[in-house]
């Protein structure tokens, strides 16, 4: 008997988020788990009227339905705390995250998140991986 894990892909609104999906869709199937994929805009922030974001947004979100997942898209200065919360509700326990830029390492979004969720599994997918 399988115990279903639930499974949180963080993509920002760019095409290349693709390659997080799929590995995010990889552990699902690997875990028979269930996948979320979310991106946290910050409040203010028009996407949907700069093209190429609404676009690359559109495009991750079919990604995600290919999948079987949903991309949400939710609003948030406090982008890691929207994040926590989501990993609490929905109980998520494996985290796909792009490895963060080499000048921003020390303050990323990703080391907060394996701070603040320390039983949570964490994949880093770096920049250079192909999809």
């Amino acid at each position: 008997m399988y115990i279903d894990v639930n499974i949180m892909v963080c993509v920002t609104q760019q095409k290349n988020c693709e390659r997080l999906i799929q590995r995010g869709a990889s552990l699902k199937d690997k875990l028979k788990g269930e996948l979320f994929v979310i991106h946290v805009a910050r409040e203010g922030v028009n996407f949907l009227g700069n093209h190429k974001e609404s676009e690359a947004l559109e495009y991750l979100f079919d990604i995600s339905k290919n999948v079987g997942a949903d991309l949400t898209v939710l609003r948030s200065d406090s982008i890691v705390s929207t994040l926590v919360d989501f990993i609490e509700n929905k109980k998520i326990e494996h985290v796909v995250l792009g490895e963060p830029p080499i000048d921003c390492k020390d303050e990323s979004i990703v080391l907060e998140l394996q701070t603040r969720l320390p039983k949570c599994s964490f994949h880093i997918v770096s920049s250079n991986e192909l999809k």
